[in-house]
């Protein structure tokens, strides 16, 4: 809101300030306006406010040699209204030449990226622009013939390039815009993977230091498929897309550590039917069976059920879960792994995801459906 509101108070003292400036410029006749040359007239002013705005909107910000190099202009500008009052001439061949100067140094001044970049381009059009305007303004056959004829036609020059130049450099900075963005999506995915629940591997590990010491023969068994879910967590979980075969095996392996860990007995079912080479963004459904754990598994003391069924091609792609629950042992809200999974799949599958929960009695399920294509 603060920025916005600096917006606005830069774009109107950047108006009052141009208005300002036009009427004095124009009192002490270093410019005259035409008033038959409406167009040319508002671009000119539309650009100089925009200049100005800018100008204003920065000078908080400004370091001390920034603000002498604007101080340093000012001065070059007087220097300029000086020699042109001096001199007496219209469009004089002298003036107009330094009044050029001043702009593309205040481009440079504003624009010092976007005018690097492109400083050759910029550079050799004023300087043909210029050229032309001084044969225009030297070998006109008089003052007067110029002043009717060829006026408008060697100034022009010099003003048609800023509206492309500003349109350019638009351009750049909504490329530059939608670049951030995408580095801030990236940014967020990233961190909300890292929110993925690691107390499973913490207790997992526990739960293998316990069968080390009691010499189990599950210990082994245990290592490897900790390992491979490590594996798939670090390395395929930062990837954009994985085979969705590989994310089902991922699946397969929580459960088969879960049923180590649990000296009770849980009915667990997973069905999976995939056609075709699918592939998703990876630890998707993770978040939905560890959910089923939490407050399904662990919350009951017996006849506790988990029920996931996964059926994708090409295409599409539809995972549903259902466990139930101890009703008394609720807490309130979606939780934060489902707020994770949701934003995820906002910032991953805008349009393209169906994902819906629900309640009937003690039976919690969430369904959720992905095209993919």
């Amino acid at each position: 809101m603060n920025s916005i509101l600096k917006n606005y108070k830069a774009i109107l003292i950047g108006l009052i300030i141009t208005m300002i400036l036009r009427f004095w410029l124009e009192w002490i006749g270093f410019i005259r306006i035409d008033p038959e040359q409406v167009f040319a007239n508002l671009m000119f002013f539309v650009v100089w406010w925009l200049i100005v705005s800018f100008v204003v909107y920065k000078v908080p910000l400004l370091k001390r040699k920034t603000t002498l190099k604007f101080g340093g202009l000012f001065l070059f500008l007087i220097a300029i209204i000086f020699i042109d009052a001096t001199l007496g001439v219209p469009d004089s061949p002298i003036t107009i030449p330094l009044v050029v100067a001043l702009w593309l140094c205040l481009a440079y001044l504003i624009f010092n990226k976007f005018f690097e970049k492109y400083a050759k381009y910029i550079l050799a059009i004023y300087v043909l622009a210029v050229g032309y305007f001084l044969y225009v303004r030297l070998f006109s056959p008089d003052l007067e013939t110029y002043l009717q004829e060829e006026k408008g036609t060697a100034l022009g020059l010099l003003i048609v390039p800023v509206p492309f130049f500003l349109i350019l450099w638009g351009y750049e900075q909504w490329k530059w815009l939608k670049t951030l963005k995408a580095e801030k999506t990236e940014a967020e995915l990233a961190l909300l993977k890292s929110q993925i629940n690691p107390h499973f591997f913490f207790n997992t590990l526990n739960n293998l230091h316990a069968l080390t010491v009691k010499n189990s023969k599950k210990a082994p068994e245990v290592i490897l498929k900790l390992s491979d879910m490590m594996r798939y967590t670090i390395y395929e979980g930062k990837k954009d897309l994985v085979a969705l075969t590989e994310e089902a095996e991922y699946l397969n392996n929580y459960i088969e550590l879960h049923k180590l860990r649990h000296h009770k007995e849980v009915a667990i079912n997973f069905e999976e039917e995939i056609k075709g080479t699918p592939k998703i963004s990876p630890l998707l459904f993770i978040i939905l069976l560890e959910n089923a754990f939490k407050h399904g598994v662990e919350s009951l003391i017996k006849n506790a059920f988990i029920n996931m069924k996964l059926f994708a091609d090409d295409e599409r792609i539809d995972f549903s879960i259902e466990n139930n629950f101890d009703p008394e042992d609720v807490e309130d809200g979606d939780g934060i792994g489902l707020e994770n999974l949701k934003r995820r799949l906002e910032l991953i599958y805008p349009d393209q995801y169906k994902f819906e929960i629900s309640e009937n009695g003690n039976i919690f399920k969430a369904q959720l459906s992905l095209k993919i294509k």
